[in-house]
């Protein structure tokens, strides 16, 4: 039998000591603290507020919206993201309906208006075509953006005429640039009411404003009043006329 040397046993002995003294003077690690990430939440709610915002700027906001907004911030404190969230969405979703329907509202008006205007372009019945689908769809900005932006180029789409000697309403009608045709004077007429008081008597350099884009109401009442007019005389406002001027309103 082998016996290991006593001088060897004691070396081994106190090695095993310093290995146990060593372990046990080590620190223990701290544990890592657990962060909450509430970010989702958070960012719910922001976007809900900022929908909120703009729905009272319009004056558009639902009765209760925000009071969802404020059960979804009640959530979040108590730490229940999933309702904070839930309801932060509910909240947005009802903003942004407000919102929809504000101008779905503006923008139906818009579109039965337009689509009496005559001599569109293209381009313009295209994005008219365009407003009327969207308004069947419910999509009330994108309407709304599409109509009141065809509306605004039409207004704009005015041009100015100077009279010239030998002018008259007629002829001016009858200009290719101005309506290819002289029934429609009276469209001049009425669109420079102010200036003209008689429509069989206008002057040189008197400037009118002509709407290239009249409706096609306007365009039937013109027409039809210049050929019924009956008997005119210069320097004298016919009664036909006074009652075109108040019967056809101005856009």
């Amino acid at each position: 039998m082998n016996f290991a040397h006593p001088a060897r046993l004691v070396t081994l002995f106190l090695l095993s000591l310093t290995l146990l003294a060593g372990c046990a003077s080590q620190p223990k690690p701290e544990p890592t603290p657990v962060v909450e990430d509430h970010s989702a939440a958070t960012q719910a709610i922001d976007a809900a507020s900022a929908a909120i915002a703009n729905a009272k700027s319009l004056g558009a906001l639902w009765r209760d919206t925000e009071k969802f907004l404020g059960q979804a911030k009640k959530a979040l404190a108590a730490g229940d993201d999933e309702s904070a969230i839930s309801l932060a969405n509910k909240a947005r979703f009802q903003a942004d309906e407000g919102v929809n329907q504000y101008y779905l509202e503006m923008a139906k008006p818009l579109l039965s208006k337009l689509r009496g205007y005559s001599n569109l372009t293209a381009a313009q019945q295209a994005a008219l075509d365009k407003g009327a689908i969207a308004v069947a769809n419910a999509e009330g900005k994108t309407a709304y953006d599409l109509l009141s932006t065809l509306k605004a180029e039409l207004d704009a789409a005015n041009i100015q005429y100077t009279v010239i000697k030998g002018d008259s309403l007629w002829s001016i009608s009858g200009k290719a640039e101005i309506y290819n045709n002289p029934y429609q004077w009276p469209l001049i007429y009425k669109a420079n009411s102010d200036k003209i008081k008689d429509a069989d008597l206008i002057y040189p350099g008197q400037d009118f404003s002509i709407d290239r884009n009249p409706s096609a109401a306007e365009v039937d009442a013109a027409v039809n009043h210049a050929k019924t007019r009956g008997a005119w005389s210069l320097g004298e406002v016919e009664e036909s006329d006074r009652h075109y001027l108040g019967g056809l309103k101005i856009r």
